[in-house]
């Protein structure tokens, strides 16, 4: 693709770098085969092309994004099937990150989406806030009737019974069981440990159960994914950096997620802070750290297998899992080595609609991917659902609930939570 850029442009590094992103573009239109909202639109504009042309020009004018662009870019779910399916390995997305940092700081959103997001960026981040928040939704759930239309939504999707705080989040060092072989840190991660607390419990168990020394160090908190994805470059980047800092000090040879969407976030670490002479060197170790938790196991091996007579699972892929950080066959290969027979759905490379917030503020486009994803998994038949991030989980489960609270699918549990069953931990809640 063709730029036209001036030197002064290119003399900001942001600019330049999203330059070199933009002359990789051949044009091909490879991308909106596998692009799910231009899969569900037929919108070139809702396709990675058509978004790449808009971010060339809005970049390339230095006038402050229009409503349309806003909506198109928007529309975007940062699911990256565009990037594993490009022949041009065009880096889709940093673009789209540089576009929504534009958009943020020059486009007047109206106030109750201002509001909406301000929300979502303060409480989010914050388990005790989050927890907080999702009882404060339980009790205002017979008054959603009287409440608009996102807010109504938001409600709705709160779950009816917000599980008990683990003792497992607090920073503390459980010790490996016999021969110690790593010393690792556990993002325990903001909306996980109060939505899943089951997930982090079963990690550190099948960790220490591997000969893992599991850190849960003191200052680390959200890995910076959920306001980077609205655009809110230094609100992540203080995330980053406080993460970083913990993580030297804990004295790890790994940082082991166990969110998938929070994987691909600190993996980009090194990327994010690449420009700032304090902590771009830090931040690209850090990145270099990183590891979803079936990385560490396939290393590790399962271990013995004490669990006999284990149910059909039928595996959903995160989107940030197979695209963003390009691990489509571990999950699986753990899985079949535990002793599961492991399923695929139909169309496993397109979104179940959840991705970060975007199921906050595109509520009719999320609804209508989880709908196609729910189709998609039952068809599969596996008598277990499983999936190695907790939005995909928690999107699935409600779309398998139905929005009554009465699970009329099968049960969507961790990948972790399987093996860690397999392998003499407890069956994972709401398996028969």
């Amino acid at each position: 693709m063709r730029t036209d850029f001036t030197l002064a442009q290119l003399a900001d590094p942001e600019i330049d770098a999203a330059n070199t992103i933009l002359r990789t573009c051949v044009h091909c239109g490879f991308c909106t085969a596998t692009c799910p909202t231009y899969v569900l639109l037929g919108d070139e504009l809702d396709s990675p092309r058509g978004r790449i042309y808009m971010i060339k020009n809005l970049l390339e004018s230095g006038q402050p994004a229009t409503a349309k662009v806003v909506k198109h870019i928007d529309r975007c779910l940062s699911c990256l099937s565009c990037m594993t399916t490009c022949p041009a390995s065009v880096d889709y997305m940093h673009l789209v990150d540089r576009a929504r940092v534009r958009i943020e700081k020059t486009f007047a959103r109206p106030w109750p989406e201002r509001m909406l997001r301000a929300l979502l960026a303060f409480v989010l981040p914050s388990p005790g806030m989050f927890r907080l928040a999702l009882k404060a939704a339980a009790l205002g759930r017979p008054f959603k009737g009287m409440l608009p239309g996102r807010l109504k939504g938001l409600v709705t999707m709160a779950p009816a019974r917000v599980p008990a705080a683990s003792a497992v989040d607090r920073p503390q060092v459980f010790e490996a069981e016999g021969k110690r072989l790593k010393r690792v840190a556990l993002l325990t991660g903001c909306a996980q440990q109060v939505l899943r607390p089951s997930i982090n419990e079963a990690t550190v168990r099948l960790l220490t159960r591997r000969g893992c020394e599991v850190v849960v160090a003191e200052g680390a908190g959200c890995c910076g994914a959920l306001v980077h994805h609205m655009g809110r470059e230094d609100q992540a980047r203080k995330q980053a950096r406080a993460n970083i800092e913990a993580w030297e000090k804990a004295g790890v040879e790994a940082v082991v997620i166990n969110a998938s969407g929070c994987g691909t976030t600190i993996k980009d670490y090194g990327w994010m802070l690449k420009h700032d002479p304090v902590w771009a060197e830090r931040a690209a170790r850090i990145a270099g750290l990183a590891r979803d938790v079936s990385e560490i196991i396939n290393e590790l091996g399962v271990g013995e297998v004490t669990e006999k007579g284990l149910p059909v699972v039928t595996y959903h892929s995160a989107c940030s899992m197979q695209h963003g950080q390009g691990l489509s066959e571990e999950p699986k290969a753990l899985l079949a080595a535990a002793g599961f027979e492991v399923r695929e759905p139909a169309e496993g490379h397109l979104c179940c609609g959840s991705a970060g917030t975007y199921n906050m503020l595109q509520p009719e486009l999320a609804g209508r991917l989880l709908e196609r994803k729910v189709e998609n998994l039952k068809r599969a038949g596996g008598a277990v659902i499983a999936t190695g991030n907790i939005g995909c989980l928690e999107q699935i489960a409600g779309g398998l609930a139905g929005g009554t609270g009465e699970n009329k699918g099968p049960p969507v549990v961790h990948t972790i939570e399987l093996l860690d069953w397999a392998t003499g931990g407890p069956k994972p809640e709401g398996i028969p």
